[in-house]
């Protein structure tokens, strides 16, 4: 079933190593004797009676190291997908509730006799206030601390 492994040599070092072989240099470094393959064992299979990982592809044994980095990087990959499909939700949302509350004011000053109040101050809202654009503008941290900051200073009166 695909390439056979090379043999095991036992090497004889009762009188000393006289010959360094590079192949067990490059085994001691991690790196394998065998030829690296074309097949990137995309479909990975195990048995368990054998307690084997193989690629069914290529019909060749998937080193263990291999199979657990392959597992690993599909896994970081998914996550990543998620991650990046979470900010395109949240960003979408972001954008729809602008688009939401520009409608509803809008449709609030379309009105003949009633005009919108500001949720806080409870003040109206005219679209004369905005006809020359907005006169200021704050730092949305800066604006929510104060909205916080408020919101504590009206919960500890009642």
């Amino acid at each position: 079933m695909g390439e056979k492994r090379p043999p095991i040599e036992p090497l004889d070092y009762l009188s000393g190593v006289k010959v360094v072989d590079i192949g067990d240099l490059r085994v001691a470094r991690g790196m394998s004797r065998r030829p690296h393959s074309a097949c990137k064992h995309h479909r990975l299979h195990y048995d368990k009676a054998e307690r084997r990982v193989w690629c069914p592809d290529c019909e060749t044994d998937v080193e263990p190291f291999d199979a657990f980095k392959l597992l690993v990087e599909n896994f970081h990959q998914a996550s990543e997908r998620l991650e990046r499909r979470a900010q395109e939700i949240k960003s979408a949302e972001e954008h729809s509730l602008i688009s939401i509350a520009a409608k509803k004011i809008d449709k609030a000053w379309r009105s003949r006799t009633m005009v919108p109040a500001c949720p806080h101050c409870k003040q109206g809202l005219f679209p004369e206030d905005f006809k020359y654009g907005i006169a200021a503008s704050l730092g949305r941290e800066y604006a929510e601390a104060r909205r916080r900051v408020r919101e504590d200073k009206e919960g500890r009166r009642e």
